[in-house]
């Protein structure tokens, strides 16, 4: 989808909607007072105070028909220079304002926009005239607190998008629509996923049978990968006490997104809001010699992370998630084939779960900021160049990032673009020369000296959460086969005269490891057929007189018509094959 916030042409444009929908709103509303209305990736908003009146979806179309009045008016939108005394005197029947002048730094130049009989306080830019907003749409209201204070009056945020044609934006409403369609919550919800309770906790999913069979699935295929890669497997508690975390340095650098400590009989604890800390201790459990170096060690950890309740968005946002995590131990000569065995992963599972979209970016330190990471210039220049070297190495496209490295090294991300809202990331690999330090790991070299070993910190599906809730808008529910958390669906006919044979094939499939379900409810074959598609089962399978007499099925794919008739071997076979291959 297209970035309005960075778009040179419609970014004027949206924010010379914003204040067209202001002027329409306070014709509509004259009691109204305003405080901000940004650009926005997404289009524009603005935040609006209409003291007891409350816009609701139903109010946008009269205010569109007010806006387009408006426009057909063709005003020129002229910008001023004006003095803060001007500006206080203007504005003086608008707290809002006044607050934004009042926090303006002195030598701040103040401007406003005027078109016709509204005039407001912005920095631009906007558009010449009126007349060139015509293609726009209004399209939600929500809440926003004034200045994101829970604790100030909460205001109405109207958005809305501005195009230049009315063809791109009928393309994107299409594109909305069917962002809709494949949003993971819809999907979640109607695949029987994951649910949420605010009896449980805002942000904290509840895997359903359905949801929690993909899980395992996921689970299982990279640790799989993980142990054929000479991978060892570990658990660790899910929180740790705050000393371990003063010791890592994420007490003084990542406070502010853990949870509030708890003490207990004199300690102190807090939910762990990452694993590296506990995998460093258990590398300092014992000795280690270079020759045991790479030591990988995997986990798939339970996690919290403070998140405000205005981000959280299905799983992709939550409180608690799960990492596919691991930090490799190694030398300083291994670094580079460590590194390319991880982004060798990436790649290969990328490959097999036919995900495309996606760009890596190389995070680096800000050399100018003191605070927020560690102070070791040397260490930095070594980490950085040699992240540079593995990536040319590979022949891999990247773009820098400066100040985006974690706190104790540079990383590689690698961002995908879903099919539904913006660009984050999925995995990520992160060079450290800090940590090791900090816990004072070591290990033996060649020549008998203790050396510190050097720790790569990898994640290859991520959160599994977030990862699921992109897999799910990836394909709109319709997973492969080998992911299906029911795969095969059967229909008998008619109970009376195919029920035995539907359940004999039942017990076949199970038989299998083919995870199965046996629809013989008291309904009509069309209905349960719909209701199989409706829940995107990737076979569904009828059975009637010449199924049974023939040792048949007839399966129809998710999202086909065509119906095929073959032998019950040729079907195992077939599915098995599917599942086998992840196709």
């Amino acid at each position: 989808m297209v970035n309005f916030k960075e778009d040179e042409r419609l970014n004027p444009l949206n924010h010379s909607c914003a204040h067209l929908m202001a002027q329409a709103i306070k014709h509509l509303y004259p009691n109204a007072k305003f405080w901000v209305g940004p650009v926005i990736e997404e289009g524009f908003y603005y935040d609006i105070d209409l003291d007891d009146k409350v816009i609701t979806e139903d109010d946008l179309a009269s205010i569109e028909r007010e806006m387009k009045k408006c426009a057909k008016d063709a005003k020129n939108i002229i910008r001023r220079e004006i003095s803060r005394e001007e500006a206080l005197d203007m504005f003086k029947e608008d707290p809002y304002k006044i607050d934004l002048i009042n926090r303006m730094e002195d030598e701040a130049v103040i401007t406003c926009y005027s078109q016709g009989d509204f005039t407001d306080l912005c920095r631009g830019p906007h558009v010449e005239n009126t007349k060139l907003l015509k293609n726009f749409k209004l399209l939600k209201v929500s809440g926003a607190y004034w200045k994101g204070d829970a604790n100030n009056k909460m205001l109405q945020r109207i958005y809305g998008v501005c195009f230049e044609t009315p063809e791109d934006l009928e393309a994107y409403l299409q594109e909305l629509e069917d962002a809709k369609e494949r949003d993971h919550r819809k999907i979640g919800k109607e695949l029987g996923i994951y649910m949420m309770s605010d009896l449980v906790g805002r942000g904290l999913p509840m895997y359903l049978p359905n949801g929690f069979t993909v899980w395992n699935l996921l689970e299982n295929y990279i640790r799989d990968k993980e142990l054929k890669r000479g991978y060892v497997h570990v658990q660790t508690p899910p929180l740790g006490n705050v000393d371990l975390y003063k010791t890592s340095g994420h007490w003084d650098h990542y406070q502010d997104a853990m949870f509030p400590k708890m003490e207990v009989e004199g300690e102190e604890f807090v939910l762990r809001p990452m694993n590296c800390p506990h995998h460093m201790v258990i590398y300092g459990n014992d000795i280690h010699s270079y020759r045991d170096l790479p030591l990988r060690i995997a986990e798939i950890a339970r996690d919290c992370r403070y998140e405000s309740s205005g981000s959280l968005k299905g799983i992709e946002r939550v409180r608690s998630f799960c990492q596919n995590d691991c930090h490799i131990f190694c030398t300083p000569e291994q670094i580079e084939a460590e590194f390319k065995g991880v982004v060798d992963l990436i790649l290969e599972v990328y490959k097999e779960m036919n995900i495309k979209n996606y760009r890596f970016e190389l995070s680096l330190r800000d050399p100018e900021d003191k605070v927020k990471y560690h102070q070791d210039d040397k260490m930095w220049d070594m980490a950085e160049n040699k992240l540079r070297e593995v990536l040319k190495d590979l022949n891999i496209d990247y773009v820098e990032k400066i100040g985006e490295a974690a706190f104790y090294g540079p990383k590689l991300d690698v961002q995908v673009k879903p099919a539904v809202g913006n660009e984050y990331t999925l995995s990520t690999c992160q060079l450290d020369f800090c940590l090791p330090m900090k816990f004072d790991l070591k290990y033996i070299d060649k020549d008998g000296s203790k050396q510190t070993p050097v720790v790569i910190h990898r994640a290859i599906l991520g959160s599994i959460d977030r990862f699921i809730a992109f897999y799910l808008e990836e394909t709109k529910g319709n997973l492969p086969t080998w992911l299906a958390p029911v795969q095969v669906s059967i229909l008998p006919v008619n109970n009376e005269y195919h029920l035995e044979y539907a359940n004999k094939l039942y017990e076949l499939l199970k038989e299998n490891d083919i995870r199965v379900e046996l629809d013989s409810r008291e309904e009509k074959l069309g209905y349960r057929m719909r209701e199989s598609q409706t829940r995107k089962i990737p076979f569904s399978l009828v059975l009637g007189n010449n199924e049974r007499d023939n040792n048949e099925v007839t399966y129809r794919r998710f999202g086909s018509e065509e119906k095929v008739t073959v032998k019950v071997d040729e079907f195992i076979e077939l599915i098995k094959k599917e599942i086998k291959e992840k196709k």
